[in-house]
Formats: C-alpha cells, sequence, structure tokens
C-alpha cells in the first residue's frame, strides 16, 4: 500500500504555525512532546517541506548530535531527522546536502509516486507548501498540535483555497503541557 501524504504540523489556538518574524519560541514542545513526536517521524518514510522550513532543520539540527548540552530525546530527533530522506520544494535551491533532494514544482503524480515509492508515510511541513498540497488535493491526513497559545498574527497554517476535503478524526491526544494532537484522515480513502 502506498505511503499516506501526511501534513505535521505545530499550530496555535489561532491557527499560526510561526509568529511575526518567523517567531516558533511559543511552541511548547517538552520532552514527553518531543518524544512522542520521535516515535511519530522515525516512522515516516520520508520528510516533506518547503525551503523555509528545510532551511530551519538545517540550521539546528546536524549540529544538535555534537552539541553535549543537548539531551537525549533531541540527540535522537536529530539522527532520525539526519537519516530519513528528505524532499525540499524550492525554486532557489540548486543541491542541499542531509539525504535530500530538492524538487522545483509539485507535480501530482510525481508525488503520489514518491509516496508510493516510500518506506512509510510522507511528513509534510511547511504552510507554503502544505498550501500547494491543499490546491492539488494531495493530503491524506491531517497530524495537528495545537499549542496552548494564541499569537495574534504570523504565518497561517492554511491559506484559502477553494479545494474542499471530508476528513473523519482519527486519533486525539492531550498532552501535560496542554498541546493536543488532531489527527484527521481523509473520508473515502484508505
Amino acid at each position: 500500500m502506498p505511503g499516506k501524504i501526511v501534513l505535521f504540523m505545530s499550530v496555535s489556538l489561532d491557527g499560526y504555525i510561526e509568529a511575526e518574524g518567523h517567531d516558533i519560541s511559543w511552541h511548547r514542545v517538552d520532552e514527553d512532546l518531543h518524544r512522542h513526536f520521535n516515535e511519530e517521524l522515525a516512522a515516516m518514510g520520508r520528510f516533506v517541506s518547503g525551503r523555509r522550513t528545510h532551511m530551519l532543520m538545517v540550521d539546528y539540527w546536524p549540529a544538535v548530535g555534537a552539541d553535549p548540552d543537548s539531551t537525549p530525546v533531541e540527540r535522537e530527533f536529530a539522527e532520525i531527522w539526519r537519516s530519513t530522506p528528505k524532499t525540499v520544494y524550492s525554486t532557489t535551491l540548486e543541491r542541499a546536502d542531509w539525504n535530500t533532494t530538492v524538487v522545483s514544482r509539485v507535480d501530482p503524480d510525481e508525488v503520489r509516486a514518491l509516496a508510493a515509492a516510500s518506506d512509510g508515510d510522507l511528513a509534510l511541513s511547511g504552510a507554503t507548501l502544505v498550501h500547494a498540497f491543499r490546491e492539488r488535493d494531495l493530503i491524506d491526513a491531517y497530524q495537528i498540535y495545537v499549542h496552548p497559545v494564541v499569537v495574534g498574527r504570523g504565518t497561517p497554517l492554511f491559506a484559502p483555497t477553494d479545494t474542499q476535503v471530508g476528513l473523519r478524526l482519527d486519533r486525539t491526544r492531550s498532552f501535560s503541557n496542554g498541546v493536543v494532537l488532531l489527527r484527521y484522515e481523509r473520508e473515502g480513502r484508505p
């Protein structure tokens, strides 16, 4: 069975993935939530992101494994991130390191072929890329982590689109830090 394309994002209660100035300091990722992220993301076959999200990861995670001040759960995620194949969509990057393929445009047939060839689901992130995938009706599941923060303005997770999708609630989970996981699956898709 082909891998699913899973939107995997943290969001404020008012729907933003980052506050103004690309600020994500309000994300409430404690050890419990981070351990959960590690379990979920270790099972993914590929990370799919836009350039800005990819560069944010590149600027931080490769050095964590060697940092003596990082926690075991952070080092574990750094290894998951480094070793998992990645696709970054960008019209400005020509190449990328860390097991990454650069693609210049979202082609639905190529995306579905990538999912079919993957050893697991595709973890999709990045607001601009999410919008492109939504416009092409490519998202199979929405795994959203709602943080108990209202940031007021910034980058919204969902930009307006004409694509309407029916969903069914697959699971929820509350974390001790107040974050709530909402996972929805597409209606009518296995």
